[in-house]
């Protein structure tokens, strides 16, 4: 059996190779998953032996890290708002910059007794589930074109009991709510241009539902869908949520630019870039 140190520095040096960065960080990480042991223990007992089966389920977990497969989708978990989610290859990898959707929601639904809005696309359930999560007396509506998506959601929905505020529906946007109102409307749509999609990270590109990345066009279909319709599922000064991509400011704001909405407003992320935009309806 070989020790901790001695392991370690075995996974590192596979994924650095394969090019993953941050290689000590995830063999730690890795390591945590095969052994059930926190990193604490392993910096305290370096010579600790690694067992023949902790050792062969990390080499293949290695196998798939050195593949280039998310280590979120490794693990089946990622933290969110706080909140722990289950993730599979069915649904996004939940990122830090969509928790500004999130924060913005609760905001919003501050003024509601008991708000209801729904999600476009909604994945992991993590928008949703931690708007509800934080405005209790809220209720949502999640929709989403896959059904193995909802499932993910719902499990993730239990697990945060919020299942009995959240209504999960298989429906291409708006489809299946037609004639329901809505205080908010939130969405993180699939926006990234097609022509992009070659050039993301392998994590992204092989491993994450192209369907929730890109509309299979020049990522503004969705956007647009929503900015049309949305005044027909709101209530008289609803809001609409949405994080945009890169570039994409401009032409968004554009297709909000219609009788029936207010002044949109613009929010940008940590790296300065318009990421999410806010526009109420009169």
């Amino acid at each position: 059996m070989t020790s901790i140190a001695e392991t370690l520095a075995k996974a590192e040096s596979i994924l650095s190779a394969s090019g993953v960065t941050e290689s000590r960080r995830e063999a730690i990480s890795l390591l945590t998953l095969a052994t059930k042991k926190d990193r604490t223990f392993f910096y305290a007992h370096p010579d600790h032996p690694v067992t023949s089966d902790e050792g062969a389920l990390l080499d293949s977990f290695l196998q798939r890290r050195a593949s280039r497969e998310p280590l979120q989708y490794i693990a089946g978990l990622q933290e969110f708002f706080g909140l722990e989610f289950e993730v599979t290859p069915d649904v996004l990898i939940p990122r830090p910059e969509t928790e500004m959707v999130v924060e913005h929601a609760i905001e919003i639904l501050r003024t509601e007794d008991h708000g209801r809005f729904c999600e476009v696309g909604v994945g992991s359930g993590c928008i949703a589930i931690s708007v509800l999560h934080h405005r209790p007396n809220s209720s949502a509506v999640g929709l989403d074109v896959s059904g193995a998506a909802l499932e993910v959601a719902r499990r993730n929905a239990e697990k945060h009991n919020v299942m009995d505020k959240l209504d999960l529906i298989e429906s291409d946007v708006f489809g299946a709510v037609a004639g329901e109102r809505f205080d908010m409307i939130v969405s993180n749509p699939p926006y990234v241009p097609v022509r992009d999609i070659d050039g993301l990270q392998a994590e992204v590109r092989d491993f994450e539902p192209r369907s929730a990345l890109t509309d299979g066009s020049n990522g503004l279909s969705i956007i647009r869908t929503i900015a049309a319709e949305a005044p027909k599922f709101l209530l008289p000064g609803g809001a609409v949520l949405m994080e945009i991509g890169f570039n994409q400011a401009d032409e968004v704001v554009k297709m909000f630019e219609l009788p029936s909405w207010q002044k949109t407003e613009l929010f940008p992320d940590l790296q300065g870039i318009p990421r999410l935009v806010h526009a109420r309806l009169k």
